[in-house]
């Protein structure tokens, strides 16, 4: 399937933020596809869902450590938004995981569980 955004979350766990950005791109017509894979147990999955992927921008959904949007981001040079989810410490470990990946592999973040703001984002960049 050719999408133009691909929302990847690390869990099952983070279905309702899915379903959230879901909402937004289906209220606006957009294509995309949804994988679950996380980052840490299925790295080479990772690798083959991001290399063999069409969609312009990823859209990427993890907690805790919230490697999955550093990871993707190394990945492609295709537009990565992060969303991290609170899971423990109010999301906080999340955000600044998501936030602060190494110069070089840039993650645009969104606030804790929002993936209304990270399909918002994905919609602008797409209509550059």
């Amino acid at each position: 399937m050719m999408a133009d955004i691909l929302i990847i979350a690390g869990s099952i766990s983070d279905k309702g933020i899915v379903e959230r950005a879901e909402s937004v791109l289906k209220k606006k017509g957009m294509s995309y596809a949804v994988e679950y894979c996380s980052a840490h147990r299925e790295p080479e999955r990772l690798e083959g869902i991001v290399k063999n992927s069409n969609a312009q921008v990823f859209i990427c959904i993890a907690g805790l450590s919230a490697a999955l949007p550093g990871v993707v981001a190394s990945r492609t040079k295709k537009p990565v938004i992060g969303v991290p989810v609170a899971v423990k410490l109010d999301g906080l470990d999340a955000l600044l995981s998501t936030m602060q990946t190494p110069k070089g592999v840039p993650v645009a973040t969104v606030g804790i569980d929002n993936g209304e703001n990270a399909a918002w984002l994905a919609i602008r960049i797409l209509s550059l």
